[in-house]
């Protein structure tokens, strides 16, 4: 730093008094303008001088467990894609559920006010935890929380397919919209008579309409969730999914590793949002984290299928390495 004269030396001075009395000293502007007789507009003046002369420099202090960095890395090599990192490094795939649960908590609680509608798929156990450990939310513009495919496997089950859109409307005073229906069926004839039906219709348009979807990411090997409810992928249909390239899947819409939807006939038997309802809706979140899920979530980044991922930091760490 340049001292060129004498005026500026009693400017740097100046500057430099005024920058400790109001950083280390916790003075007010008014009073180091009554402290050093001069007005509260000079002070403000030399405060804005002591930042650009590098006498006051910040700093940011991350916290631990913040990963901050991180995310900004995953959001410049993804594209722009929101990233939420959490600290579960090390823990059992199984392990890191409460952890994702807490932090998708704390994500929803801020961003579910500002949505009018609302879709959740109702088959994820990390979404279903997050959901249950929520507050009640202020009034905001949520008006609608819309199940996006039907239900599986055993009638006692099926609680689960209800319980998250219920929990959730209710902590955001909306109207929740169940779709009664199967979420797979048996025959492409029968998925054309239960989109064709008027409740189903009366929901599914909604699907057309969300502001922000949330949703978790499966691969072909079925969740916890999905083998205690009775409804696992049967043999056929895995096979003709593998031999298709699938990876992952998204409300039931298999992709494959570059994140492209396969063309199956089990796609032709889901009872719910589409792919294209899906990628057309502004604000798509996904849950998931656990190195059995990896393939399926780096594919799903790399088709775009999500705009928010709230993941582990050991998933985040491969993303960046991979």
């Amino acid at each position: 730093m340049a001292i060129h004269n004498d005026n500026t030396h009693q400017q740097l001075r100046l500057a430099t008094q005024i920058a400790r009395l109001y950083h280390e000293q916790n003075r007010t502007q008014p009073e180091i303008a009554q402290l050093l007789s001069i007005t509260q507009t000079r002070v403000s003046r030399m405060l804005k001088f002591a930042s650009e002369n590098g006498i006051i420099r910040t700093t940011v202090h991350v916290p631990p467990g913040i990963f901050s960095d991180i995310e900004d890395e995953l959001q410049r090599k993804f594209g722009g894609i929101e990233f939420v990192v959490v600290d579960a490094a090390h823990l059992a795939d199984e392990n890191v559920l409460p952890a994702l649960g807490s932090a998708t908590a704390a994500y929803l609680e801020r961003v579910v006010p500002s949505c009018e509608i609302i879709g959740v798929s109702s088959w994820s156990e990390t979404l279903l935890t997050a959901v249950e450990l929520m507050r009640p939310l202020s009034t905001g513009a949520t008006t609608h929380i819309v199940q996006v495919f039907g239900g599986f496997g055993r009638a006692n089950s099926q609680v689960y397919a209800t319980r998250l859109t219920e929990r959730l409307a209710q902590i955001s005073s909306a109207e929740a919209m169940f779709l009664l229906a199967p979420g797979v069926v048996s025959s492409t004839p029968m998925h054309e008579m239960l989109m064709n039906d008027v409740s189903c219709q009366h929901v599914l348009e909604y699907c057309g309409k969300l502001s922000m979807i949330l949703m978790g990411i499966g691969c072909l090997t079925p969740s916890r969730l999905l083998q205690d409810s009775g409804n696992v992928l049967d043999a056929e249909d895995m096979e003709e999914l593998r031999e298709r390239g699938a990876v992952g899947d998204i409300c039931l819409r298999f992709y494959d590793r570059d994140g492209k939807l396969v063309d199956s006939h089990f796609n032709q038997r889901v009872v719910g949002i589409s792919a294209e309802q899906i990628l057309a809706t502004p604000r798509r979140v996904a849950v998931a984290g656990g190195k059995r899920k990896f393939e399926s979530i780096r594919a799903a980044l790399r088709g775009k299928w999500i705009t928010t991922l709230i993941t582990d930091l050991d998933v985040a760490q491969a993303l960046l390495d991979d």
